[in-house]
């Protein structure tokens, strides 16, 4: 599937009035596995735990910062900065989950909001030479890169694996659509599939039950004699490790990093995407991060005049007033129609997406069984008469 996203995420024509929802463009296709990968790493700790922890945006920004060095002192080759990345993220994940898992609850959720907004402090302004500041760090072509020979003067240096640069793309026109194939998305979905891969290993596997004990029952766990203490943290660490894969792939697609890849808003964004896909199953984190990404880049760019186009054939009057009721859930508003869908996601499928495409599925089943059955019954009845 991921394989055929760019056909999948462009149904409609170019230059249609439908074209605004198409999603299969390179930067949108690299967030959707991108983000995919930091809810993957997410829900290994709060969907098989129970630890909520409101502070992981802190190792997607960490993976970030140290992916970004890495191409500035080593290579532009991103294979480095992906594996400096996952690497600095989970020691600075043992860090933080050695001190934050001495307490459970909303305790130890307050405690990763606390480190992730002294981390983002700590990069907006007083680590400055390092991280950049409010302004960020980005590639220049006269970075030390040992690795490298070094750029002519004035050259923007592009993130390459091998050669192969990460904007490089290929369009296919086929009528009136146009399909984009960018290399930087299909490196970035192998390594989703690789991390997808590994969450499944680890969820079937015996540490996975350990974890489920852990949320299941803490106490009659420790009663047995087996401290949760050491499977938490390496949940902990794996989580984070995932968040910086995530935070590397972010560097490799666009070269540079700021400080609010931490602010809490990211956290916060993160855990919405495994509570809406389906905290605790596989592939529910990809859904919700894929959804919300959706809503971000696309839903938020219908403006009133798109809006006005859509319901040109009204009357006058009859534009406006539609105009005037739709315009607050989309543009700077999709945050509201965001809201609301989070919300009924909530009260009717607390098994987030997931469990509605599993009812979905059981209702068209039983609509199946039922229209067989009542094909055999009136064949039933064809033979005794």
């Amino acid at each position: 599937m991921c394989a055929f996203a760019p056909f999948i995420l462009n149904p409609f024509p170019e230059g249609s009035g439908l074209a605004q929802f198409n999603a299969g463009y390179p930067d949108l296709m690299q967030r959707f596995v991108i983000f995919g990968i930091f809810a993957i790493g997410f829900n290994i700790l709060f969907g098989l735990t129970g630890y909520l922890s409101f502070g992981h945006a802190a190792f997607l920004g960490v993976g970030s910062y140290a992916g970004i060095w890495m191409m500035k002192l080593l290579t532009l080759n991103v294979i480095p900065a992906i594996i400096g990345s996952i690497v600095v993220a989970g020691l600075f994940a043992a860090i933080v989950g050695f001190i934050s898992l001495r307490r459970s609850g909303i305790y130890f959720s307050i405690l990763t909001l606390a480190f992730a907004m002294m981390s983002f402090a700590l990069a907006y302004s007083v680590l400055t030479p390092l991280t950049g500041g409010e302004t960020g760090m980005q590639l220049q072509y006269f970075d030390p890169r040992i690795l490298d020979a070094p750029l002519p003067e004035g050259q923007t240096p592009r993130a390459s694996l091998f050669g192969l640069e990460m904007a490089a793309s290929y369009e296919l026109e086929v009528g009136r659509w146009l399909f984009t194939f960018n290399a930087g998305y299909y490196i970035a979905a192998i390594a989703m599939l690789i991390a997808f891969y590994g969450s499944i290993r680890l969820f079937n596997s015996p540490f996975g039950m350990m974890l489920r004990a852990v949320k299941s029952n803490q106490n009659r766990l420790s009663y047995t004699g087996i401290s949760p203490k050491p499977y938490t943290l390496a949940a902990f660490i794996i989580s984070g490790m995932y968040a910086g894969l995530a935070g590397g792939l972010l560097v490799a697609m666009d070269t540079q990093v700021g400080a609010e890849r931490m602010f809490w808003t990211a956290s916060g964004e993160v855990v919405l995407m495994t509570i809406l896909g389906g905290a605790g199953t596989l592939i529910g984190p990809v859904l919700g991060a894929g959804f919300i990404k959706y809503f971000e880049n696309i839903v938020s760019k219908i403006n009133k005049s798109v809006l006005e186009g859509w319901f040109a054939w009204m009357p006058d009057w009859m534009t406006d007033v539609t105009v005037t009721i739709i315009y607050p859930f989309v543009g700077k508003g999709w945050h509201l129609t965001l809201g609301i869908l989070f919300m009924a996601v909530v009260i009717f499928l607390p098994g987030g997406l997931v469990q509605g495409g599993q009812k979905l599925a059981t209702v068209l089943r039983r609509d199946r069984k039922s229209k067989d059955a009542e094909r055999d019954a009136a064949i039933q009845r064809q033979a005794g008469e």
